[in-house]
């Protein structure tokens, strides 16, 4: 730097403090205030190591850092940016930008558990300062770029000082919005953003420049004018704005300080690096937002304090990746108006065009978003000549503000071109969606731009100035198609740029799922929907790419693959699949799995444990892991880990909210280990035995409570009946069942049901006393409104005895025909309702109505129903037990030692009498025609044919 003259500023001090004294009642506090900003300009121009301010994404910071980087050539570059992003930066030439660095942690060791998983993003455009940095620090030889922000753990643990976990912070800390999709909920850091943290200013300043958004106003008031300056306006123009911003914040104790001990950081790291490797400051540039730069801590300058201690890191394991950004998420996540970003590209084209600046860019930086149409020629050009300052260039130290705040603005002649071009262009993207615009509409927007200008004392018309007159002329009385016409202008004046990080970028576990897809060859690294077609009968090596499609559709979000034709069960092998594929446009989900494991694999093995021994883990969610590792990795060794793990949740569980999801997985489980394997698991056969004793205790309990479900209660019975003979031949004993349902005295009308179905099923209750009950509640008049639940608890009584069907079709015919219709209407919703929620039972009930029904409706006239019939042959009355001890007889008398066991099984005494007209056998079942009938329930079924 040269010699600095003390009366830099005394001119723009005198004319600062004049205005205070004119503008204010006391002169003291404004003039504290605006001497205060020249102080900060003065002692950052001063600094021997060179201060640059930037903006983020700003064209004008762009296009002054490129200039400034060729005139200086340094040979360190500070950038603040998170120190341990460091090593990421090189793969940037492997992407198309914009992309953004990220540092992330599943699992966290020194903060909340809540916070997890942790996520920092740095989006970065080819229109910014920072890119034109890291670009030149790369490209060039004998040139050390260092990143001197504070690393991505100090972001958390200064939050967690601060007693806030997502608090929006000016050039720090953003919490990312729900639209922000390709930034995820990150915590973003911003590299020079400057916006007043004072809202009364804020306001103050859109206001009186007739703006609605602060976008515009920094494009009206600070991009275009900066647009042609030299460098020494730039940096001093810069610093103000920070100074005054800085000066004017709120004074929140948490916010400054977090403000000033990244400063204290940065400058503590420069001044390390500085004293380790001998750098000339002379040599070095400081990039850094102007927020920052225009610092009064005591730790500013190469010369300043170095009382500050860095903490030292948490046990947090952080990875580091690229993960795709685009405009509209950086605009998303950084509080921007819509359209800014784009439109700031398009700006940054329009200056490298007018200046001939050519911009830094990284060796085979892919998908390039700079000049258009010709600047390549003129960047070429530019490059063989050296690059000339602007009118007015001189050294940074001497006094550029005051001339700058006295220049009027000058309207180009090209600005006008631009603006025809414009006008054309939106009405030609206005016809092709559906919009009766015509050359008049053009001139319209033409004109109406220019007239909304002059309104806002604007010396030409701004972008923001040319999409309200697009709207106002074109878009008349709706919207014929999908976008509007401010979405066309934004989409006209630069779009949506969506960037991709390029393969050898990637993670390994991104990188290995590209590999193992490669033979469906579809291009999956570009974005949008691919269709897959997989016939693995033909081509038997495509089962491995099904197998990789079945885990990301489980662990990616949806519509990363999703199939259209193909499904997965247990025990069965893919002949045919068919897949909607968009990898490349759910590129970051797929990055941060790389930060979880090298495989996908070993990630789905460490999610399902994550579920398994999560806090919140229930049996049904541990039994759904055991499946799910099953079904997708086929690990016999994970599976069983995880089958003791339910056995462990099932013993400490105290509720049976999930007894229905339990009963369906173990039973699905059971069938495929008794169908795939020599033997049963250990763990299920453990499972079965431990669910048996666990539902006998609870059942009585569930019986008499009134939050347990019917249908709930049903499952567990459905669980005891149907894992029954598994459990007793465990070790089990069926006594344990019996006294729990004889303990059972509910309240509720269908768990009542319920109940008679349980104890039919254990041999408490016939058939005939079931009907017999039946036909009391229809006859009582007290009890007909209440018939209705009954009812419902004997369809819910079909999972755990799916032999009470022909009793249920016959109830429920029974109530067609006897309930009112103020009590059978209202029951109706409930009963399709139930069916449709229990899928497997309106099948049952389906199949046994149809054999009981007549079959064509010509004899449904004649058609008696049985339980209607003649008594001689209806199989209610006594005649029935009479028929079938006879019918039964020469089957029994042919095997008498099976009629004394069943005999004594059922209770009943007696003795064979010998030597009789009659069958052996045949005194002791006329003397017990109830056993007879019960021996033909068992033999037979109570739906089974007669016995001859």
């Amino acid at each position: 730097m040269s010699a600095v003259d003390e009366g830099t500023f005394t001119a723009l001090r005198s004319r600062l403090q004049q205005a205070a004294e004119a503008f204010a009642d006391g002169p003291r506090a404004l003039e504290g205030i605006l001497l205060g900003i020249v102080d900060d300009v003065d002692r950052a121009v001063r600094e021997p190591l060179e201060i640059f301010p930037v903006c983020h994404h700003s064209p004008a910071s762009a296009l002054a850092m490129a200039r400034r980087l060729r005139e200086k050539q340094p040979k360190v570059v500070y950038l603040e940016l998170c120190e341990d992003m460091a090593p990421l930066l090189t793969e940037l030439r492997n992407c198309r930008l914009p992309v953004a660095v990220q540092a992330y942690a599943t699992e966290v060791d020194g903060f909340p558990a809540e916070w997890a998983p942790l996520s920092v993003v740095a989006p970065i455009t080819e229109a910014s300062a920072e890119y034109q940095a890291i670009a030149y620090a790369l490209d060039t030889p004998g040139v050390e770029l260092v990143l001197v922000d504070r690393s991505s753990d100090h972001v958390f643990q200064w939050q967690e000082n601060g007693g806030d976990t997502a608090e929006p912070a000016t050039d720090g800390d953003a919490p990312a919005e729900e639209e922000a999709a390709l930034h995820g909920d990150a915590v973003g850091v911003e590299i020079g953003d400057l916006r007043p943290r004072f809202a009364e200013l804020e306001e103050y300043l859109l206001r009186h420049g007739r703006v609605r958004h602060w976008s515009e106003w920094w494009h009206q008031y600070v991009e275009l004018p900066l647009g042609d300056s030299d460098h020494a306006t730039y940096l001093q123009v810069m610093l103000l704005i920070g100074s005054l911003f800085r000066r004017l914040a709120p004074g929140d104790p948490h916010r400054v300080r977090v403000d000033e001990d990244r400063e204290r950081h940065m400058w503590t790291r420069m001044r390390s690096h500085l004293a380790a490797t001998g750098t000339d400051p002379a040599d070095s540039i400081y990039v850094c937002g102007a927020f920052h730069a225009a610092s009064r801590v005591a730790e500013f300058g190469v010369d300043g304090d170095d009382g500050f201690d860095i903490s030292a890191p948490s046990a947090t394991r952080w990875q580091h990746g690229l993960i795709p950004s685009s405009h509209a998420a950086i605009e998303a996540q950084f509080g921007l108006a819509a359209g800014s970003v784009s439109i700031a590209a398009n700006q940054f084209a329009k200056n490298l065009r007018r200046t001939r600046v050519t911009p830094y860019r990284l060796t085979g930086q892919a998908g390039g978003g700079g000049p258009k149409k010709g600047a390549r020629k003129t960047a070429q050009a530019a490059a063989m000549a050296p690059a000339a300052l602007p009118p007015g260039g001189g050294p940074a130290d001497s006094d550029m503000l005051t001339g700058f705040l006295q220049r009027p603005p000058v309207l180009d002649r090209l600005d006008e071109t631009e603006l025809l071009g414009w006008s054309v262009e939106i009405v030609r993207a206005a016809r092709r969606n559906g919009y009766l615009a015509s050359t008049a509409d053009a001139i319209a927007v033409f004109e109406t731009s220019i007239l909304l200008a002059g309104l806002r004392d604007r010396a030409k018309p701004t972008p923001y100035d040319f999409q309200d007159a697009a709207v106002t002329c074109i878009e008349k009385d709706r919207v014929p198609g999908r976008r509007d016409v401010r979405r066309l202008t934004e989409i006209m004046l630069g779009g949506d740029r969506l960037g991709q990080v390029g393969y050898d970028a990637l993670p390994p576990l991104a990188r290995d799922v590209h590999d193992r897809l490669a033979p469906l060859a579809l291009g999956l690294q570009q974005r949008g929907v691919r269709r897959a077609l997989l016939d693995m009968t033909s081509r038997p090596e495509l089962e491995q790419c099904s197998d990789v499609l079945w885990m990301l559709r489980y662990l990616m979000p949806h519509g990363a693959a999703r199939p259209v034709m193909g499904e997965r069960r247990l025990g069965e092998r893919p002949i045919q699949e068919s897949w909607d594929l968009a990898l490349g446009t759910h590129q970051r989900a797929l990055i941060e799995l790389g930060y979880e494991g090298v495989s996908i694999e070993q990630v789905l093995e460490q999610r399902l444990r994550r579920t398994a021994y999560g806090p919140q883990a229930t049996t049904a969610t541990v039994l759904e892991t055991v499946e799910d590792a099953t079904l997708y990795l086929r690990s016999r060794r994970l599976a069983d880990e995880l089958g003791l793990r339910a056995l462990d949740v099932l013993a400490t569980e105290r509720g049976v909210d999930g007894a229905p999801e339990v009963l369906r997985r173990a039973r699905r489980l059971l069938g495929h280990y008794r169908t795939s394997e020599p033997s049963l698991p250990g763990w299920i056969e453990a499972f079965v035995k431990t669910g048996y004793a666990h539902y006998c205790t609870l059942l009585p309990t569930a019986f008499a409570d009134e939050d347990a479900s019917v249908c709930q209660v049903a499952a567990m019975l459905g669980f005891l009946f149907s894992m029954e003979s598994l459990a007793l031949s465990l070790g089990c004993d069926r006594t344990q069942l019996e006294l729990a349902v004889a303990q059972s005295h509910p309240d509720d009308p269908a768990k009542t049901a319920l109940l008679w179905a349980a104890r039919a099923q254990l041999g408490r209750l016939s058939r005939a006393d079931l009907r017999a009950r039946c036909d009391a509640l229809l006859a009582n008049p007290l009890v007909v409104p209440s018939y209705p639940r009954y009812l419902s608890g004997f369809l819910h009584a079909l999972e755990p005895v799916p032999q009470l069907a022909d009793f249920v079709v016959e109830a429920v015919s029974q109530a067609f025909a006897r309930l009112p219709d103020p009590v059978l209407l209202p029951w109706l919703p409930t009963l399709i309702t139930t069916l449709r929620d229990a899928g497997d039972l309106a099948p049952l009930l389906i199949r046994e109505a149809g054999r009981v029904f007549p079959g064509r409706l010509a004899a449904l006239d004649a058609w008696v129903p049985p339980w209607q019939g003649d008594p001689a042959t209806t199989p209610t009355g006594p005649s029935r037990a009479g028929s079938a001890g006879r019918g039964a007889l020469p089957l029994l008398a042919a095997h008498p030692a099976t009629c004394a066991a069943a005999a004594h099984l059922l209770g009943c005494e007696g003795t064979w009498q010998a030597a009789t007209p009659a069958p052996a056998g045949a005194v002791l079942l006329t003397r017990h025609p109830r056993t007879a009938q019960e021996l033909r329930v068992l033999l037979a079924g109570p739906s089974g044919p007669a016995l001859r």
